[in-house]
């Protein structure tokens, strides 16, 4: 999983030019905007979606191959976008009594070694290294303990518990653990027929695209697999509050603060941002040959998910760093729908 030093990234934001991004005046305008970052990205193949007060209102798929063709319904690789249905979860059995955000990550069999005392919320937060929640610093294998968390609170893994809980609930037919894992054996698919929706990963090599195997292993952090039309029901449920009681969804999309009143970038499995006067709530996904972006305003009921079989669409970015203004992907769609105000279907 990949781990990210905060200061470094910091540092690699301020070397980062910063292009002022017009907005689309157009849908067919906002598409040709996509389709010339996908290729001066080098990403192979992307998903898009964008939901508007409950409804899906527009979607479109760029590049891949001839088999299969990309829509909104095929599967790509979340990475990291697993973090905020695994924090649902979690946030789920607190409204249940079952666990406290400021229960030791011990009572769960969790073993740290730390200056402090390490609670539910600084994983959650990524603020459980150093002093427990005087720092932030973004990290999927710590997140990952959350596993045990979800296995003792809950009496089953994790991947159980998101079938149970959301992907049942919502009816996704297009979301399950990676294939690849034995955790997929919890989703009751056919493993076949669900391969043969999965978008194939690849790495650009500098002169083309080279097929290559995704990540095999499912946790808490990483390993779900869905396509962007599943996400976005996702992403609508929270908005209609499905799932959290109003309190505690407000808890998740509130940012951790520091000892000494800083703000961090990051709640409880969702990064919160504030993009020129507008809350953004959001997360990415990067892995091997597979980068994601969900991105939720949701004072507009707008969601914007992305999700692409190549790394371009996070890699060059410090996401990890809280700095979503650095994704020409992101500003692209905060300018045009959030800001300008782009009228959709």
């Amino acid at each position: 999983m990949i781990r990210y030093s905060l200061i470094g990234l910091l540092l690699a934001a301020g070397c980062q030019s910063q292009s002022v991004t017009a907005p689309a005046t157009s849908l067919d305008d906002f598409r040709a905007h996509l389709e010339r970052l996908r290729i001066d990205g080098h990403i192979q193949a992307i998903s898009a979606v964008i939901a508007k007060d409950q409804a899906i209102a527009w979607s479109s798929s760029f590049g891949g191959g001839a088999a299969p063709p990309i829509s909104d319904t095929t599967v790509f690789h979340l990475a990291s976008l697993t973090k905020p249905f695994a924090s649902t979860v979690i946030l789920q059995l607190v409204d249940e009594g079952k666990v406290s955000l400021d229960d030791p990550v011990s009572k769960y069999g969790i073993v740290l070694s730390s200056p402090g005392t390490v609670l539910v919320r600084h994983l959650m937060s990524h603020t459980s290294e150093g002093v427990p929640g005087s720092h932030y610093a973004y990290n999927g294998n710590r997140f990952s303990l959350l596993d045990s968390v979800v296995a003792r609170a809950a009496g089953k893994p994790f991947a159980a518990a998101v079938q149970e809980r959301i992907i049942v609930p919502l009816g996704l037919r297009h979301t399950a653990p990676t294939p690849q894992s034995a955790a997929f054996a919890a989703s009751g698919l056919d493993k076949t027929a669900y391969l043969a929706n999965v978008a194939p990963g690849y790495t650009w090599n500098g002169s083309g695209f080279t097929p290559t195997a995704y990540e095999t292993s499912f946790s808490t952090a990483a390993g779900l697999t869905a396509s962007a039309r599943d996400y976005a029901t996702f992403s609508m449920a929270m908005d209609r509050d499905a799932f959290l009681t109003p309190a505690t969804k407000a808890r998740a999309y509130t940012p951790a603060v520091g000892p000494s009143g800083e703000t961090f970038p990051y709640g409880l499995g969702w990064f919160v941002t504030d993009y020129k006067g507008v809350r953004v709530v959001w997360h990415y996904g990067y892995w091997t040959a597979s980068s994601t972006l969900v991105i939720k305003v949701p004072s507009q009921g707008l969601t914007f998910v992305l999700l692409a079989n190549t790394d371009g669409l996070s890699a060059p970015y410090p996401l990890g760093a809280g700095r979503l203004d650095t994704s020409p992907w992101a500003r692209e769609f905060l300018e045009t729908f959030a800001i300008a105000k782009l009228p959709l279907p």
